[in-house]
Formats: C-alpha cells, structure tokens, sequence
C-alpha cells in the first residue's frame, strides 16, 4: 500500500475560498501601499546564506533553512567536521544558499546592487513568502508571507508618520477596528541603560524588560539580576513597571527619565514630534500608545520600532511590525543609508478577520453563475451568453458533461454558485433563458439583459 502523503510542520494548504480571503487582504494592503507611493519589487525565495547569516542575532540564524549544496555536497567537506559532529563549521562547507528569513535583508542587499538605478529616497513594497525553522504553533509557521513597506535614503520623521498612518488606513479599510501601533524607540531603551549605569548591557536589559507582560516585573527583574544588572540599577527605573498614561504623559515622564541622557534625549523629541503629528491627522480605527517595553530587533533597529497588537477580542499577538535601521546597507558596503519600515502579518490578520467575521460576503472564489448541462444544441446557444457574462465581468462557468439535473444542482449547491441558467427548446425558441436563483429557490424566464441585471444586483 502507498504511503498516504503529507507535508512539512509548519506549512499548509489552501483551499479556494482560504485563498481568495487571502488574496482580499493583500489587494487591501497593495492598495494601500500603492496609495501612499510605494512601488512594488521581488526578490529570490533563497539568497547566498553569506547574505543572510550575522543579520538577525545568533537566536534568528538558527532559525535560517538551509540549502544544501547540489551533487555530491559531502565531497569536499572537512573529516575532522564530521567526526567531530561539528555542524557550525560543516555547514558553512555543504551548504552556500538559503531561504531568507525575511523581506528586509534582501531588500536591504537589493538597494546595494541596484543603487545606480534607484532614486532616493527609494520606497518599495514586497509581498512574498519567508520561511523560519520555528516552532509551529496558532499563527505562527515555517512558511508565512510578509508584506513590507519601506522608505530607504531619507531621515526624516515624516516617514515614521507616514507608516502609522499606513497601518491605520490599511486596518479600517479591513474592517479591523481597536488594534493598537505600539511605538517606542531604540534611542530611548539605550538612553535608560545609560542612566542605570548599563550600557554595556543594553541588549539584555531590553529583551528583559520586553517580557514584562508575560513574565511580570518580578519575573523581569530576576532576569535582569541574572543578567548581571545591579538591583540598585532597576530601581532607578521603577516607574517603567507601571508607566500608564496618555502618550503626551508618558512623554513628559521619560523627558524627567532621562534628562541626563543625551541620547535618551534625543529619542523622547523623535517620538513626541511623531505622536504630535499623528494626533493632528487623526487616526479612524487605530490606538497609537507608547510602549516603552517595546523592544524588538535591536539587532538592527536603530530609532523608531513598531509592534502592532490584535484586538483584546482576539488572543493572537502582533499583527505587524517594524522599525527605523540607520544603516542596515552598511552590512554590505553602502554606509549612511538610514531606511524605516513595516511589515503586515498576513496570516494572523486572515486568523483574525475569521474570528471576527470579517470577511465581506463576496470574498470567496465560487462562480457567480452556472450554466447547466442540458445538451449538445442547448450548450451550443448557451456559450455566447457565457462568452458575454465574463466579457463584463461576471465568474461563470458550465457544467461540463450532461446529467442528471439533480446531480448538477448538488454541484452547484456544494461550490455555494448563487444563479444557475437552464437552457431548453423552449429557451432557444424564445431566445430567453432560465434564471434559477439557488439561495431564495425563485426561477423566471428572462431575456440576457434582465440575466445580467438580475446577477449583477446581487453581486
């Protein structure tokens, strides 16, 4: 007996109607992108692992697929490697490429490559897939897309406005209301390892005090302790545990916090000009609040970061997320090219738009109309009404072979089809046809005009 197939952990497969809810929300996010003057580029599913590999912190390169060489990939690799199981070292020998990891570094080694051809500053948008060797659980995958916007070769803090207006515009036009852009900027994380006395700790403070709501502030602080961090040094920085506010207050709180920080300084003027000119536009079904636990990609984020949370209605995380990168192309030889961006979680936005019962009732991939199968001459009069129908827009299809009626009705109920078309001798004698509406049960005999009303107003 054949062994039944399967597929890896962590990848899926879509059906129809999951892959048109999926194409709804990036021609959403597409839509959106393109609105606010971001052109669209593709890169490779794999890069030279080279490329990809020192770019994420050593817990992210664990996470990269790699590739193995092609033909015979042992040849030439090193017998003390093996024999020693060193699978650091081997791999560098038997493997060249990998899958990317994410949109951002190869965006980031595209701009090198193409900078005699682009003009600055370059805003881009990507929507393709990544892979991670993660643990699969509830939204999170080995194989997921990312949809990224971003702007490279400008400093400006217009650009950071821009994105959290991008997200909300991007979110209302889902359907999605009460996410909430969390904002927070890595000047200011390094500006409180300053003042305690940490900085050569920045890194391990940040990731403690980023698990403050899942661990708790004792839990945090008992991390920072085993991190080396002076417990005199937290109490300095006490009011973090419980920083409440509006964001103009949590403003003027960290302006006291940081006083003495010039760099600390520095982030609290980014980030109060950014809320101030969001709060002047106004956002139409988005939260921005300041989140000074925020602390993501520190590996290369170097101003502003942005975490996007689901509704409290659905226990799902972040929905998106981003950051400002002084000279992420630095890793590849072009310095001083300062770039800002986001990227929307698809998948979680698909699970939450679910939950939600957000999906508008014309996403789906089902016909519109069929055309049912009476015989050789009524087919032959019924494809030029076909051939017109999708001339103006409409999905229909026939049914190919003729059956019993009864068995083409159950087709059509089992694919949700909303119209069926009977043609007969009666039909082709009166130049007319049947119109069936299959959820209400109600038939006529209509003209092709009255059919194309008739489809078009329930669609």
């Amino acid at each position: 007996m054949a062994k039944k197939p399967g597929i890896p952990k962590g990848t899926r497969d879509f059906s129809s109607i999951e892959v048109a809810r999926r194409q709804y929300i990036m021609q959403t996010i597409r839509h959106n992108f393109e609105h606010f003057g971001f052109h669209p580029i593709e890169t490779p599913s794999f890069e030279n692992l080279d490329t990809l590999l020192g770019k994420y912190g050593e817990e992210g390169d664990r996470l990269i697929f790699k590739i193995l060489n092609s033909g015979d990939y042992l040849n030439k690799a090193d017998e003390t490697f093996l024999a020693n199981k060193d699978s650091v070292k081997l791999t560098n020998q038997i493997s060249e490429k990998a899958l990317r990891y994410d949109l951002t570094v190869p965006f980031a080694r595209y701009v090198v490559m193409h900078q005699n051809e682009l003009d600055f500053p370059f805003k881009r948008y990507q929507m393709q897939p990544v892979w991670r060797a993660d643990r699969p659980q509830k939204g999170r995958y080995r194989e997921f897309y990312q949809c990224d916007a971003d702007v490279v070769g400008s400093k400006s803090l217009w650009q950071e406005v821009e994105l959290v207006t991008l997200y909300d515009r991007v979110f209302t036009a889902l359907g999605i209301e009460g996410v909430t852009i969390k904002l927070n900027n890595r000047k200011i994380l390094a500006g409180i390892a300053e003042v305690i006395g940490a900085s050569d700790k920045l890194i391990d403070f940040t990731v403690a005090l980023d698990k403050l709501d899942k661990i708790g502030e004792d839990g945090v602080k008992n991390e920072m302790i085993e991190k080396g961090i002076a417990e005199n040094a937290i109490a300095k920085v006490q009011s973090l545990f419980n920083f409440t506010g509006t964001f103009k207050e949590k403003i003027e709180k960290l302006k006291s916090l940081l006083a003495e920080s010039v760099e600390g300084t520095k982030g609290v003027e980014e980030l109060e000009f950014v809320g101030k000119e969001v709060a002047a536009i106004g956002l139409k079904s988005a939260l921005l609040n300041l989140d000074v636990t925020l602390a993501r990609g520190l590996n290369y984020y170097t101003g502003a970061i942005f975490e996007v949370a689901a509704p409290a209605t659905v226990q799902l995380g972040s929905i998106g997320g981003g950051g400002r990168y002084d000279d992420l192309t630095g890793i590849f030889g072009l310095k001083d090219m300062s770039g800002v961006g986001i990227s929307f979680g698809l998948d979680r936005i698909y699970l939450v738009m679910e939950e939600l019962n957000l999906f508008p009732q014309a996403v789906n991939a089902s016909s519109e109309v069929i055309f049912l199968n009476m015989g050789e001459t009524e087919m032959s009069y019924a494809i030029k009404a076909v051939t017109k129908l999708r001339d103006l827009g409409i999905k229909t299809e026939i049914y190919p072979d003729k059956a019993k009626v009864g068995k083409q009705f159950q087709f059509a109920d089992k694919k949700s089809i909303p119209f069926a078309v009977l043609v007969g001798s009666e039909e082709i004698a009166a130049e007319k046809f049947t119109l069936k509406n299959l959820v209400s049960g109600d038939q006529a005999l209509v003209s092709f005009e009255e059919l194309v009303n008739s489809i078009q107003e329930y669609i």
